[in-house]
């Protein structure tokens, strides 16, 4: 064999990879033009990728689970967070919402005040209560008012719905006030439907008071207003105090005890009125014949009258003022006064005379009672 055969086959061995190597790039050229031209291999590229999508759908569960963890567990912090948010918001709202019922309450309270105030034309003060006492012997009231506010032994204290109390006690800073159901209180009050005189006493109980003495003739029903009836002059004339919710015969069976409910409310409320003047009203009471339709003429026709009918080196004097401390010999005093004004009212007013016989009639005199002319023994 001779010595040069080895390099001849190498040299073959090339040429077969660089022929191979031709046509790699002749094919490569060929499907370059084909599918710059026909577009043909681009459209097996999206076939493939339809086939192997499912691969890459499997190939991204891992992260896409991760990724959804992580949301999960934010959302979580973020809903946790906004919730006690949302609860401390509706905390304080439920604050305010509260304090704004307090405050409608109050404004509420206020314009009834005033709206009483408005209706009766009344020069009053708005005063704050600063204590409460419903103690069933004992009801008071202590007033943010003293003397230097005005306030004043023997003055009225009213609320929107009526009568309240009056003051018994006074300092330079605040002021003691009794209230109607004290159980030493007596008021003088009418029927406001028809006049009847009463009076009110205080039962210690502040949904209460007690009318006794009731004559049974008297026309008083169940669900009548009483209202002061200005005798005494303590308490204006007019003013409400009440409604009679019940009537009963006492032990006597000779006179009537009635409960009345009080307008004011007694228990309640943050502020009262103190009455400075109140409108001149005539005494409320049963109309006398002949009576003045004004009152103001009545009480001039009276006072008139009074001046004309004493006698000489006399003078009218008017019925003592109210004792400074009121209780039930208070009302006892003012009922005894009424019926003094009644005798008055009568005095002013007599009867009319009988009418003068007719002219040509003899008036027969009246027959005398037999006179015994037996001797006695």
């Amino acid at each position: 064999m001779p010595s040069y055969a080895g390099p001849t086959a190498a040299r073959t061995g090339d040429i077969a990879g660089t022929l191979r190597l031709l046509a790699y790039l002749a094919l490569a050229f060929a499907l370059i033009v084909l599918d710059h031209r026909g577009g043909w291999l681009a459209r097996a590229r999206d076939q493939v990728d339809v086939a192997v999508q499912p691969l890459w759908a499997v190939a991204g569960w891992p992260g896409q689970l991760l990724e959804t963890v992580n949301d999960d567990a934010g959302t979580r912090s973020m809903l946790i967070a906004e919730n006690r948010r949302l609860r401390n918001a509706l905390l304080v709202s439920g604050a305010r919402n509260a304090r704004l019922q307090a405050e409608s309450a109050d404004n509420a309270r206020l314009r009834g005040l005033l709206g009483a105030v408005q209706r009766g034309t009344l020069d009053v003060q708005l005063v704050p209560i600063l204590d409460i006492d419903l103690d069933p012997t004992r009801q008071r009231l202590v007033l943010d008012a003293g003397t230097g506010d005005g306030a004043r032994v023997g003055q009225v204290v009213i609320d929107a719905g009526g009568v309240v109390g009056q003051i018994i006690e006074t300092t330079p800073m605040h002021s003691t006030a009794l209230l109607l159901t004290d159980p030493d209180h007596a008021v003088p009050v009418a029927v406001q439907r028809n006049g009847v005189r009463l009076v009110a006493y205080g039962t210690g109980r502040s949904d209460r008071l007690a009318l006794a003495s009731i004559p049974l003739s008297s026309d008083v029903k169940v669900g009548d207003v009483v209202v002061t009836s200005g005798l005494g002059e303590r308490f204006p004339a007019g003013f409400p105090v009440g409604t009679i919710t019940a009537l009963r015969p006492d032990e006597s069976r000779a006179f009537l005890l009635g409960d009345v409910t009080p307008a004011a409310r007694l228990d309640r409320g943050r502020d009262v009125l103190l009455l400075r003047r109140a409108p001149a009203r005539a005494v409320i009471g049963p109309v006398m014949p002949g009576a003045a339709s004004a009152p103001g003429a009545a009480n001039a026709q009276s006072t008139a009258s009074d001046s004309s009918s004493a006698p000489a080196g006399a003078t009218a004097s008017a019925p003592p003022p109210a004792p400074a401390g009121v209780g039930r010999e208070g009302g006892e005093s003012s009922a005894r006064r009424a019926l003094q004004s009644d005798n008055a009212s009568l005095a002013t007013h007599p009867l009319p005379n009988p009418p003068p016989p007719e002219r040509g009639r003899e008036q027969k005199p009246a027959p005398q009672p037999a006179q015994s002319t037996e001797p006695r023994p």
